[in-house]
C-alpha cells in the first residue's frame, strides 16, 4: 500500500468540468436495445429454438435505474447509439494534422480549470492525461494538448483504469513535491462510449462521456481565492479478473475480432460489489485516521460514481447514520459512470459550498483492483 504525507503547502487551485452536448436516457436507451433485441431474437428464431444461441433479453428504464442509479448520460455522438442497425457511435476518423476527439475533449475542461486557478499556459510545466480508454498509443494525447495550450515542458498518458484520475493526481502531487514542476494540468478526457457493447442488457446504461481537469501546484504560487490543500495521498492496487477490457492491438496477431465476445468492457457485478466496498471502506477510513482525522470529521467525500449501492453502502460504513448525499453528493443519476472523472465531477459541483478550514476526501476505484484517494482541506489563499 502506498501511503503519502507530504510537508503542508500543494494545492488544488482549480478544476474545470466539460459536459458533451448530447445526452440520452434510460427510456431512449432501453428503446433501442429492445428494438435491436427483437431483431435479432427473429433473425436467430431457429437457432435459438434449438438451443445454440441464447435469445436477447428486454431491458427497462426501472431495472437500470435500481440497479445503478442511473439516469441519464452524456455522449459525444448520441444518433449511432440509438440505431438499432448500429449500436455504437459514430465518430468519423480525423486526419493526423487535426486535433484528436479525445484531446479536444482534455483542451475544453483543461482551459475551464486553468481559468478557474488564473494561471495562463506558461505557469505551468507538465501535462498529465489520464483516463480508462485512451485514444490511441502514441504520441501521447498529453503532448497533443501541452502542444495545443502553448505549454512548455513535458506531458505524458497514464491509466490505471477508473482509478486514473486519482493517481494521476498523485503523480502531479510527486512532480511539485519533488520540485520538477511548478504546477502541473491533470487532465481526463473519459471518452468511454466507443467502448461500451450497447447490444448487452447487463452493461449497455453503465458509461458517459465527459471530461474533467485540475491544476496542482505549490501553495506559494496560488492566485485563486481559495485552495484545496492536499493533507495526504493514499493508493492500493489488488490484481483481480472481476473487471476487464481485452481490446488490444494483439487481436491482429491472434486473428480473433478484436470486437469480439468478451474484448469490449464486462465485469462480474455482483463479485466487484461484494469485494470492492469493504477495501474502499477500509482504505478511507485507515487513510484518515492516519492523518490524525475522525471520518465522521471529514465534511464531504467524493467518491467514484459507478453505482448508487456501492456509494451508500461505502458512506455507511464511513459516517454511519450521518451518511447523507450533502456529506457524499452523487452525481451519475446524471452522468452515469464516467470512469476515473466521476469523483472529481463530484468535487467540481460540490465544493465551493464548503467553508474555508472544511475537510474533504476524493477517492475513486476499479479495475485492478485499484484505489487512489486524496485528503483536502479548503484554505483561504
Amino acid at each position: 500500500m502506498s501511503e503519502y504525507k507530504m510537508p503542508r503547502g500543494i494545492v488544488i487551485s482549480g478544476t474545470g468540468l466539460w459536459t458533451p452536448p448530447e445526452a440520452i436516457s434510460n427510456e431512449e436507451l432501453v428503446a433501442a436495445l429492445n428494438t435491436y433485441a427483437d431483431k435479432f431474437n427473429r433473425e436467430h428464431a431457429a437457432a435459438i429454438e434449438a438451443g445454440e444461441v441464447e435469445a436477447k433479453p428486454h431491458s427497462s428504464a426501472e431495472f437500470i435505474e435500481k440497479a445503478s442509479g442511473i439516469k441519464n448520460r452524456y455522449v459525444i455522438s448520441k444518433e449511432g447509439i440509438l440505431d438499432p442497425e448500429r449500436m455504437r457511435p459514430y465518430l468519423p476518423e480525423r486526419a493526423d494534422d487535426e486535433l484528436c476527439l479525445q484531446a479536444e475533449m482534455g483542451l475544453k475542461a483543461a482551459r475551464l480549470a486553468m481559468e478557474k486557478a488564473n494561471k495562463r499556459p506558461e505557469d505551468i510545466d507538465a501535462v498529465i492525461v489520464s483516463a480508462s480508454y485512451l485514444q490511441r498509443s502514441y504520441p501521447a494525447i498529453a503532448i497533443e494538448i501541452q502542444g495545443a495550450l502553448g505549454i512548455d515542458g513535458f506531458g505524458f498518458d497514464m491509466e490505471v483504469a477508473c482509478s486514473s484520475a486519482t493517481f494521476a493526481l498523485q503523480r502531479a502531487v510527486d512532480a511539485v513535491s519533488s520540485g520538477s514542476a511548478r504546477a502541473v494540468l491533470v487532465i481526463n478526457p473519459e471518452l468511454a462510449s466507443p467502448q461500451v457493447d450497447y447490444t448487452d442488457r447487463d452493461s449497455h446504461f453503465i458509461f458517459g462521456d465527459v471530461a474533467v481537469a485540475s491544476v496542482i501546484e505549490r501553495r506559494e504560487g496560488c492566485n485563486a481565492e481559495t485552495a484545496w490543500e492536499i493533507l495526504g495521498t493514499k493508493a492500493k492496487t489488488v490484481f483481480s479478473n472481476n473487471i476487464r477490457s481485452n481490446f488490444s492491438y494483439t487481436s491482429r496477431a491472434a486473428d480473433v475480432d478484436p470486437f469480439g465476445p468478451g474484448k469490449l468492457f464486462r465485469q462480474n457485478g455482483r463479485k466487484v460489489f461484494k469485494e470492492v466496498c469493504p477495501m474502499a471502506a477500509a482504505h478511507l477510513e485507515s487513510q484518515v485516521e492516519e492523518l490524525g482525522i475522525e471520518p465522521k470529521a471529514i465534511s464531504r467525500w467524493w467518491l467514484h460514481q459507478a453505482n448508487i449501492n456501492m456509494n451508500q453502502l461505502i458512506a455507511k460504513k464511513l459516517m454511519g447514520d450521518e451518511a447523507t448525499p450533502e456529506r457524499a453528493p452523487i452525481v451519475l443519476d446524471r452522468y452515469a459512470n464516467t470512469g476515473c472523472a466521476g469523483s472529481v465531477i463530484a468535487f467540481n459541483l460540490h465544493s465551493d459550498d464548503l467553508p474555508v478550514g472544511s475537510k474533504g476526501v476524493i477517492c475513486s476505484f476499479g479495475a485492478g483492483y485499484s484505489i487512489g484517494s486524496l485528503a483536502l482541506e479548503k484554505i483561504a489563499v
